[in-house]
């Protein structure tokens, strides 16, 4: 907790101090994240109360899918100094692991915390990138079309370099200007072609959204009962969590229900294909499509050429897409 000294008039009262700013994460979350995704969202949202205040918020998602809130505090706004006191007992606190990567809207204030080195986010290393529901937002408040925005919004969860290039190039056939604006952008920090897998395909801050939907009905508490209605919802949630998890691993079960039907899925994928004859060297291989999974018919079969660049492994996922075009995907 901050204070700040008091002053009557222009006059420092000796031995009094106000509240400033708070952090507080809970044991139960601090240790869960060692188990959760490398990822952290991160929002603020106001409070509604006597203290008008802003309530910000970071979570965490595990391997099934489960939002878990990992961390609070209480400042003033969302000024690069309210952030900076977040983001730095947030890393010192909760995060400390290296390769984290946070997400967050384009917010200066956060950007300029983050980039900070006091605030411990660059050693050890850590990832800081956007929110695509955000950027879409701001790109349709500058260019008011619906149509282009939700090319934007595929553009950044885009797979793969062609199908980013391809809405790369549908916007600026539409308006160089919205084109420009999205190029001022680094790539890495919302597409998710080329988010090395840092994101694990969290491409918005919807977790962290959903939470302050959980405590919207606390905004309007005094301090100490945000607090405390914090830490009651929290010893709610892992009790039910800790039985859920309890009884899968009573039954044996070796992979969640996220993960197994996620494998099914791309089982189902597969059953339409076969590779007849593969060239590591060469990057070159041949899928026979057996059935069109909507048509239930067979068609013949079309041979791809990977060029080295894509990967060095040899791994690919061919997928038929619009007549004979393929796109492949490493699985390395």
């Amino acid at each position: 907790m901050e204070t700040i000294p008091a002053y009557q008039e222009n006059s420092l009262i000796n031995g009094i101090k106000i509240f400033h700013r708070l952090f507080w994460a809970f044991v139960s979350c601090i240790y869960a994240f060692k188990f959760c995704k490398p990822i952290v969202q991160v929002d603020g949202t106001w409070l509604y109360g006597k203290y008008k205040k802003t309530l910000l918020v970071a979570v965490a998602q595990d391997g099934d899918d489960n939002v878990i809130p990992i961390a609070y505090a209480l400042v003033e706004g969302e000024t690069k100094e309210d952030w900076s006191f977040f983001l730095r007992n947030l890393r010192k606190y909760v995060t400390p692991q290296s390769n984290i990567c946070m997400i967050s809207d384009r917010h200066e204030s956060i950007k300029s915390a983050y980039n900070d080195p006091n605030n411990g986010w660059q050693d050890p290393p850590s990832k800081h990138m956007l929110c695509v529901r955000h950027i879409s937002q701001n790109f349709t408040r500058e260019f008011k079309d619906n149509a282009l925005k939700k090319k934007v919004v595929s553009m950044g969860y885009s797979i793969n370099d062609p199908t980013y290039r391809y809405y790369h190039r549908e916007i600026g056939i539409v308006n160089l200007e919205a084109l420009k604006w999205l190029d001022n952008i680094p790539q890495q920090d919302w597409n998710q072609a080329f988010d090395g897998g840092s994101r694990w395909g969290q491409m918005t801050t919807n977790l962290v959204e959903s939470i302050n939907r959980v405590l919207k009905g606390t905004h309007n508490f005094p301090i100490t009962a945000l607090v405390q209605s914090t830490y009651f919802k929290t010893g709610t949630l892992f009790p039910t969590m800790g039985k859920r998890h309890t009884s899968i691993l009573a039954s044996s079960q070796v992979y969640t229900k996220t993960c197994i039907k996620f494998m099914k899925l791309e089982i189902s994928k597969s059953n339409c294909h076969r590779v007849d004859s593969f060239d590591r060297s060469n990057h070159t291989f041949m899928v026979h499509e057996t059935v069109v999974p909507r048509e239930g018919r067979p068609i013949g079969h079309f041979s791809v050429n990977l060029p080295n660049k894509w990967c060095d492994c040899g791994k690919y996922q061919a997928k038929h897409m619009h007549c004979s075009h393929v796109i492949a995907t490493c699985l390395a």
